[in-house]
């Protein structure tokens, strides 16, 4: 049986030890790094992230983790964002009024919740569409662990014709947001899977059996 390679990319910005331990427990061989040549060797790449968008953003740049992202997308190779991790695929995220560029891999704004309460920290429920792969065997009434204040809150890439839509999933706070995303070999959640007990553990043994 062949044991799958996943590289947790090390930007500064990232819970690399749950993520790591998260990931080692579908069976993996899981390696914390900022090597260009091992990020882009392994069979799955994982970012993490924790913080403000801008920051996370000047982490990656500083070991070029966008051209790495980047380059692995151009050959079909997986990719999965978590949380700020997700957050920084798209174009620009706005904190506090000021506009900082992400990776531009999904076109879109990341912005501030419009919920009376925030964070949005704690368990919810997330509307996953029948074919995602991610949520696979999972109960639809499934609640993951979520901390953020800010998100996706539209999808503005459109799909052309004779390709496949991207599974997009949502959760409500204050108002319906993007919890996760499967485009190709690019998937993301804004929720914390590495923190999310039984049910973020299956989701992680799906998106690497996917690989």
């Amino acid at each position: 049986m062949t044991v799958s390679t996943i590289a947790v990319l090390d930007y500064g910005s990232g819970n690399l030890h749950s993520a790591t331990r998260a990931l080692a427990r579908t069976g993996a061989r899981v390696e914390v790094t900022s090597d260009h040549k091992v990020a882009l060797a392994a069979d799955g790449l994982v970012v993490p992230g924790v913080g403000a968008f801008s920051a996370c953003m000047e982490g990656l740049r500083a070991v070029r983790g966008e051209r790495i992202i980047g380059q692995r997308l151009a050959g079909g190779r997986p990719v999965l964002g978590i949380c700020v991790g997700m957050q920084i695929l798209f174009e620009r995220g706005v904190e506090f009024g000021v506009e900082a560029e992400g990776c531009g891999e999904w076109p879109g704004t990341v912005e501030r919740l419009q919920a009376d309460v925030l964070p949005h920290m704690g368990w919810n429920t997330v509307e996953a569409p029948a074919d995602s792969t991610l949520f696979a065997g999972i109960d639809p009434d499934t609640r993951f662990y979520f901390v953020h204040s800010y998100a996706a809150q539209t999808w503005e890439l459109p799909t052309p014709e004779r390709l496949a839509p991207p599974a997009l999933t949502w959760a409500d706070h204050g108002g319906k947001f993007l919890a996760a995303v499967e485009n190709g070999a690019l998937s993301a959640t804004q929720f914390h899977p590495e923190k999310s007990g039984d049910a973020g553990a299956e989701l992680l043994r799906n998106w690497v059996r996917s690989l």
